[in-house]
């Protein structure tokens, strides 16, 4: 009897988030190891619809790097980087697409299917969902120490968002599942980050929260321990003192970005945990970073 009445005390400790939130847009960057592990990738699943059930909206944005170098490795297409990002030529943009749009993002969907949702795939060529540019990487010449573009090909950046399509299926209560691909003026197709295209995503929908599914527990100070909260206005000087450094630089610029843009909470959580998104949505204490003005 105590187990049941422990779990009706769960539900009741989650009950204020759920009135909180019901009808509110919740975008979730899904990536690293929660879209590896079998059993991650079924509690992520059930985690969305879970929340579609009991009244919000999530949508998903999702990466896929991983598989992309294994679809590309198989293909004998070698891989580059210049500074983290993958240089993107025609043949490699053609298997970007193929695995993001195709392989990884019907998969995802499949996964929530199976379990009782309705999602449907997108890329940001749907609907005309992602305008984007090509990305002008920079860089200092080490030899004249003078700045220079580097061109990395088919990688992109958001030049606009237009949500007509994701709010048509949230009204129709589909789960959308979206690939970071976006399309040019004149019709090319881009490669874009995964966080940064779920940050504009949810800027444009002005959602309640905006959260970033990632490898690690969230930003820590010098000691190592977790920072739970950081007000925008904080964050160039933690970047100024290399309490933010590295690949955490352009997700917390993310954050800030979304928050910029009418995002009320952004967050960096570890989906390695099970049930990561309910942990941070629906209880007291929340886990991982939280990026807000907390100063309104």
């Amino acid at each position: 009897m105590q187990e049941l009445i422990n779990k009706a005390n769960v539900l009741m400790e989650a009950l204020p988030w759920i009135k909180n939130f019901y009808g509110k847009t919740i975008v979730i960057k899904y990536g690293g190891n929660a879209m590896v592990e079998e059993k991650l990738k079924e509690g992520f699943a059930r985690d969305i619809i879970l929340m579609k059930y009991i009244g919000l909206n999530p949508v998903v944005v999702h990466g896929g790097g991983p598989q992309i170098g294994k679809v590309l490795e198989a293909m004998k297409i070698e891989s580059n980087f210049i500074q983290g990002m993958r240089v993107t030529d025609s043949a490699t943009m053609d298997v970007v697409e193929m695995v993001l749009g195709g392989k990884v993002n019907k998969e995802i969907v499949k996964n929530i299917n199976l379990h009782g949702g309705k999602a449907v795939g997108l890329t940001g060529k749907d609907g005309g969902l992602i305008r984007a540019r090509k990305l002008e990487m920079k860089a200092v010449n080490p030899e004249t120490l003078t700045p220079e573009i580097i061109d990395i090909g088919m990688v992109g950046e958001v030049e606009s968002v237009d949500p007509t399509v994701i709010s048509a299926l949230e009204e129709s209560n589909f789960i959308p599942v979206i690939a970071p691909i976006g399309v040019g003026l004149n019709g090319e197709t881009y490669n874009i980050n995964a966080d940064l295209v779920a940050g504009r995503i949810a800027g444009a929908l002005k959602a309640e929260k905006l959260i970033l599914l990632t490898d690690i527990e969230g930003v820590k100070d010098k000691q190592g321990k977790l920072i739970s909260t950081i007000d925008v206005g904080r964050v160039p000087d933690l970047i100024n003192d290399e309490t933010i450094s590295g690949g955490m630089i352009p997700k917390i610029n993310c954050c800030v970005d979304a928050v910029e843009e009418g995002v009320f909470k952004a967050h960096i959580i570890d989906g390695r945990m099970e049930h990561a998104c309910l942990l941070e949505i629906f209880t007291d204490k929340g886990i991982g970073t939280a990026v807000a003005r907390f100063d309104k």
